[in-house]
């Protein structure tokens, strides 16, 4: 059975966008995880989610000397409309956070702990990461 060419190219069309802003979004943890790594920190995890559905996701947790760094990386064209800092939500905070508790309950004990973004803003060419350090807590 063929799906009517509209609906097929519409779903094609979908596909090639969500690669794209995820190739995107690929690419900014990678430019993130570089310059972390570059200003001393080591990589604990990449990417990890929470199991079921509702949960969240971190995109880095990173190890500060003895301190445990959650970071969401945020990649936006331009600073407009908050820019990518600014498009971390209190909701997406929350999520951050959720993912952070089920990651320190499978340690044995808890380490300090912070809460990082990485803004990345900028064209392809010209990517310019901004470090915001403890830029929310798990209130």
């Amino acid at each position: 059975m063929s799906f009517p060419r509209s609906i097929a190219a519409n779903q094609v069309k979908s596909a090639r966008i969500a690669n794209t802003t995820k190739t995107i979004g690929d690419g900014a943890e990678d430019a993130a995880l570089r310059y972390l790594l570059s200003q001393g920190l080591t990589l604990v995890a990449r990417n990890f989610k929470t199991p079921g559905r509702g949960g969240g996701e971190i995109d880095l947790i990173m190890r500060d000397a003895g301190t445990l760094v959650f970071i969401e990386v945020r990649r936006r064209k331009t600073a407009s409309h908050g820019g990518a800092a600014g498009s971390v939500s209190g909701l997406k905070q929350g999520r951050i956070v959720f993912a952070a508790q089920h990651f320190l309950s499978r340690l044995p004990r808890t380490p300090p702990c912070r809460f990082d973004v990485v803004a990345i803003e900028g064209e392809a060419s010209g990517l310019r990461p901004i470090w915001l350090k403890a830029a929310f807590d798990a209130s």
